[in-house]
């Protein structure tokens, strides 16, 4: 019996010898086809994309995932040769820089400029049951405000978006003792909500997640104090998957998304 098994196995060796290659390449051929797509997006975005990429690949078959940070960090990840395929950050200043750099482009016959798919909007937050009353302008010039939270400006638009808007209430000088900052936005409101500032300047989409909506009031910070959070996307130029990451752009883009944004804290660019 041994014997036959042995000779079985020597008639099925040469066929084997080319099966296994091909076996290999299918393999290899099918795990690039579920590579999913990678996108760099702005922590605004944490509340908002995942439920969007799942639609997204319902619609297309195409898998995305996401991977949260504050812009200026994503910006440094992608210089340093992190393998994203579609940035989408908070401002286009960081987009800009990757297409001086010759590391992204708009996917569109103007590659020099990042494709705009939303604006931001700064609003105070706080907890409900704060020893401060509601949050408002007053609030800001309440002394009883002894810490307030706020992403960095130095990494992260929404940050950038609260000194302005401090500076030009004329509070920036006084509540800079005060100000405790977080390395992006969606830390900013964990700051908040956990107890660790006594009122943050966060994002609408933020506050309005099912938590925060339940156990915090959020005030909107007037839009002329402050510049434009215009978000920006661009493609990365090392991407292997640029028809996917320009159709989850153009999905972005949909009259159905934008009007998701809108639900969710976002101001559509359509």
């Amino acid at each position: 019996m041994f014997h036959n098994l042995i000779q079985i196995l020597k008639r099925l060796l040469p066929r084997t010898r080319v099966l296994l290659p091909l076996l290999g390449f299918a393999c290899l051929a099918q795990a690039f086809a579920q590579t999913p797509l990678r996108v760099a997006a702005a922590a605004d975005l944490e509340p908002v994309l995942p439920p969007i990429l799942e639609q997204f690949r319902q619609a297309t078959g195409i898998r995305a995932e996401a991977t949260f940070q504050a812009s200026a960090v994503l910006t440094t990840q992608i210089q340093n040769g992190a393998p994203f395929d579609l940035f989408l950050s908070a401002d286009l200043s960081y987009p800009r820089r990757l297409i001086d750099a010759g590391l992204a482009d708009a996917g569109t016959g103007d590659a020099a400029a990042p494709i705009p798919y939303a604006k931001g909007t700064l609003v105070l937050w706080a907890r409900k049951d704060s020893h401060l009353p509601p949050p408002s302008l007053d609030l800001l010039r309440n002394p009883a405000l002894k810490r307030l939270a706020i992403a960095n400006p130095e990494r992260a638009p929404y940050g950038r978006a609260a000194v302005a808007a401090l500076t030009a209430l004329k509070l920036y000088d006084a509540l800079k003792p005060r100000l405790v900052t977080a390395e992006n936005i969606s830390q900013t409101a964990q700051f908040v909500d956990s107890g660790n500032a006594d009122a943050g300047l966060i994002s609408l989409t933020s506050a309005l997640t099912p938590r925060l909506s339940a156990c915090g009031a959020y005030f909107i910070i007037p839009r002329n104090l402050y510049p434009p959070i215009e978000q920006g996307a661009v493609i990365l130029s090392k991407t292997t998957q640029r028809v996917a990451a320009h159709k989850l752009l153009d999905f972005l883009l949909s009259p159905t998304i934008q009007a998701q944004f809108a639900k969710s804290g976002l101001t559509p660019v359509h």
